[in-house]
């Protein structure tokens, strides 16, 4: 087979979930539906979050940071996929591409950091109550948001530069519904070895650290918890963390999906199917888990809505 330079490539084809005539629609509609869902979800836990004053606290500067993430990740795969199924054309340029690689890292990267900074939250809230607000001061929240921006930016650089330097067989095919750094490194006829080392490696430090912090600080509040007399302060306690705890287990539980399912099957399509798990489902239900089990965030939601009729 012919081999090119990535740069003198115009074009990435993508199959999508489907190369069914019958299925395009009700996929395009599905689709359809969770985008809207998820961005609508999203832009209401923000604009609750900004309207209410009772709001303004660390943990849901977080949320929001969460919720905008959440949505600009969406943004990143889907209207793609939803142009190609209407327009009948399954290709995406070259630049298109590379920019949906880094966009969709900086977003997973963010998404990793974000979970594990509010588990930081919730502990510094439950193991230490009393120095709640001169620990997480406004100050600290901002830092750490941008810390976590900074280093999703590097993990993005570090993976997806070597794009560049790979050499790809003329049929650009990739057998997803939007161009994954795993997929386009399949493509490559040069030699991936190192690449793939690197990709590991960032994937255990850039993912592994949050998800280790994460289960830190859980250690110390179930343990902090644990040591508490009374049952209704335990249920209080715990009752923070319901949320976020959800929202952990379904990201990367899906996650955990799957890297398990490209292990043990060939079949690309199980596979592009798993990865809607993780790139979409999430985002999409993360602000009906934070709605539906947090009080304040019912009773911000109550006064916005009520806002909204009475300007109708």
């Amino acid at each position: 087979m012919e081999v090119v330079n990535l740069s003198a490539a115009s074009e990435f084809i993508l199959l999508g979930l489907s190369d069914s005539p019958e299925m395009q629609t009700l996929i395009y509609s599905l689709f359809l539906s969770m985008f809207l869902v998820t961005i609508l979800g999203n832009l209401i836990i923000m604009l609750a979050v900004i309207s209410d004053s009772h709001l303004h606290t660390p943990m849901y500067f977080f949320l929001t940071s969460l919720s905008f993430n959440d949505a600009f990740l969406t943004t990143c795969t889907i209207p793609k996929m939803l142009v190609n199924i209407q327009t009948h054309d399954q290709s995406i340029t070259y630049i298109g591409c590379i920019a949906q690689v880094c966009f969709f890292l900086l977003s997973v990267g963010m998404e990793n950091c974000l979970l594990a900074v509010m588990a930081y939250d919730r502990y510094a809230a439950i193991c230490h109550p009393l120095r709640y607000h001169i620990i997480m001061n406004p100050c600290l929240c901002l830092l750490l948001v941008m810390l976590s921006l900074l280093f999703s930016i590097i993990n993005t650089l570090v993976n997806s530069l070597m794009v560049l330097h790979l050499s790809f067989c003329t049929e650009l095919v990739i057998p997803h519904f939007f161009c994954e750094l795993t997929q386009i490194t399949k493509l490559a006829c040069s030699d991936t070895l190192i690449d793939n080392i690197l990709v590991y490696v960032s994937s255990c430090i850039f993912g592994g650290v949050p998800l280790s912090g994460i289960v830190l600080s859980y250690i110390h509040i179930v343990s902090s918890v644990l040591r508490m007399s009374s049952s209704e302060g335990r249920y209080k306690a715990f009752s923070t963390c319901g949320s976020h705890l959800s929202v952990v287990s379904l990201f990367y539980g899906s996650a955990f999906g799957v890297y398990m399912s490209s292990t043990f099957t060939d079949s690309s399509w199980k596979t592009s199917v798993a990865s809607v798990m993780y790139s979409v489902v999430p985002q999409m239900m993360n602000p009906f888990i934070y709605s539906l089990r947090n009080r304040d965030m019912k009773e911000a939601l109550r006064k916005l809505i009520g806002r909204i009729l009475s300007l109708l």
